[in-house]
């Protein structure tokens, strides 16, 4: 019944948030400011750059369409949160409007639920390859990569819609200042009048659900892989094989290892880590991986980097060859 009268409770939301950056690194902001504006053009001409290559390029195995779906959410994810990142930081000016704070709360945690998602299927996609190599363009089709993206975007959609509804219908009656960087859902839900732990415990459970169940098929699609690749007699097939699943596993690490620490960290540290260190945890969850994921890709996948060399030696007046 008090859960009820919570969400019933009708009062007028404020108009405007202030976002407060990284509470208590105020003097550091100009310098994240700048440094936040170097990252987010790499993600963007590089993401951008990758899609393109791979667009134009229908020979591509369906290994790199899952990648240029993985480079529009990196695309997607970092523009949701970085350039109201840097206007705080250069600027000064933190406030958003009540939509427009709820709008990138979805945006950013349903991006974030894709992105999962993808790597499950690029880990599925690698099992496939190696393990069954000589059934992948009968498995992978079309169709079946249409199927699984779609799978992946509704999951995120199913998960993502209820949390943003609980949070948005709470009685805001407090202060409007948030004391973070962007509209995170925890850190939102303490500015209600009502106790936000049915929100807070949603989130908590939902992430480790969607997350544990795709670390997990990730780790047995990762065992199979490595057994089927020591198990080759060739030492070239091997490093090839190891060569393109390491660049996976870097991505994944990249992703999985500052995203859960983020999470938990503000669930059970909140009292013992600092709050600017929970703040920049959750920043840079958001701005390293599509950062580093085209990098990553670009320098150490091959069909990728050759495409990349030849669509320069197409523009540019001199003979490149690629590495």
């Amino acid at each position: 019944m008090m859960l009820e009268l919570n969400y019933n409770l009708t009062m007028d939301p404020p108009a405007t948030f202030f976002l407060v950056g990284i509470p208590g690194l105020q003097f550091s902001h100009p310098w994240l400011g700048v440094s936040l504006s170097v990252m987010y053009a790499v993600a963007l001409l590089g993401n951008t750059l990758i899609m393109t290559v791979i667009w134009i390029d229908p020979t591509l195995e369906p290994m790199y369409w899952f990648l240029c779906v993985l480079a529009a959410v990196d695309i997607a994810m970092a523009s949701s949160v970085v350039p109201k990142m840097v206007t705080i930081f250069c600027s000064g000016d933190n406030s958003i409007s009540f939509n427009g704070c709820f709008t990138q709360m979805y945006f950013v945690h349903a991006a974030t639920a894709v992105e999962t998602g993808l790597l499950l299927a690029m880990a599925f996609d690698r099992y496939i390859a190696i393990c069954k190599p000589l059934h992948y363009k009968r498995i992978l089709t079309p169709q079946v990569m249409l199927g699984m993206n779609t799978a992946i975007i509704v999951r995120a959609i199913v998960f993502m819609t209820p949390l943003s509804w609980m949070v948005s219908h709470l009685p805001f009656c407090g202060s409007s200042v948030i004391l973070h960087s962007y509209c995170e859902h925890i850190t939102v839900a303490k500015l209600t009048c009502a106790d936000p732990m049915p929100s807070t415990l949603y989130s908590l459970i939902g992430s480790s659900i969607i997350v544990g169940s795709d670390v997990a098929f990730i780790a047995a699609s990762y065992n199979r892989i490595l057994q089927a690749v020591f198990g080759l007699s060739s030492r070239n097939a091997q490093l090839k094989a190891l060569s393109t699943c390491g660049s996976h596993m870097g991505v994944m690490a990249l992703y999985y290892l500052p995203g859960m620490a983020s999470i938990y960290v503000a669930w059970l540290g909140k009292d013992t880590v600092p709050l600017h260190t929970q703040v920049l945890l959750a920043d840079l969850y958001l701005v390293i991986p599509p950062t580093l994921n085209p990098i990553i890709y670009g320098l150490r996948t091959k069909q990728i980097r050759e495409r990349i060399w030849m669509a320069f030696a197409d523009v540019l007046p001199v003979n490149l060859k690629p590495v």
